[in-house]
């Protein structure tokens, strides 16, 4: 397996498991989920922790469809290279410092973090389409 593709399975794995912090809000602060919460999907109250846990697992996954396309497309093309296995391990291991610092509430940090992330995005778009 190339690194391209190794990272993007670790991409993968870290943006499914990121539902977990905004179960264990959820639970913690309302009780398990009860057969009326099934049929009222409405959300019920969490602590600010929480809220922000379930918006790093959104931000995750809107992220991760740019970045698993563009290393697919790089892997399909033969395009992948050193150049393009740096910019996905790049993006790794921003999106694991964005998800902490979304989580533990650093202002501007959390900003400059997903910024990068879109640079190491567009590193690979660049080294596809060059």
């Amino acid at each position: 397996m190339t690194t391209d593709l190794k990272y993007l399975a670790y991409t993968a794995m870290l943006t499914a498991a990121l539902w977990i912090p905004f179960i264990v809000a959820q639970v913690m602060t309302n009780g398990l989920l009860e057969p009326a919460n099934y049929l009222d999907p409405k959300p019920r109250p969490v602590p600010l922790w929480g809220r922000r846990a379930d918006r790093t697992y959104l931000n995750a996954v809107e992220t991760f469809a740019p970045f698993a396309a563009l290393v697919i497309v790089a892997h399909i093309t033969g395009k992948a290279d050193a150049m393009t296995a740096f910019w996905a391990a790049c993006f790794f291991w921003l999106r694991l410092a964005h998800a902490v610092v979304y989580l533990l509430g650093i202002p501007y940090v959390r900003t400059l973090v997903f910024t990068l992330g879109f640079v190491a995005v567009a590193g690979i778009f660049w080294e596809v389409i060059r």
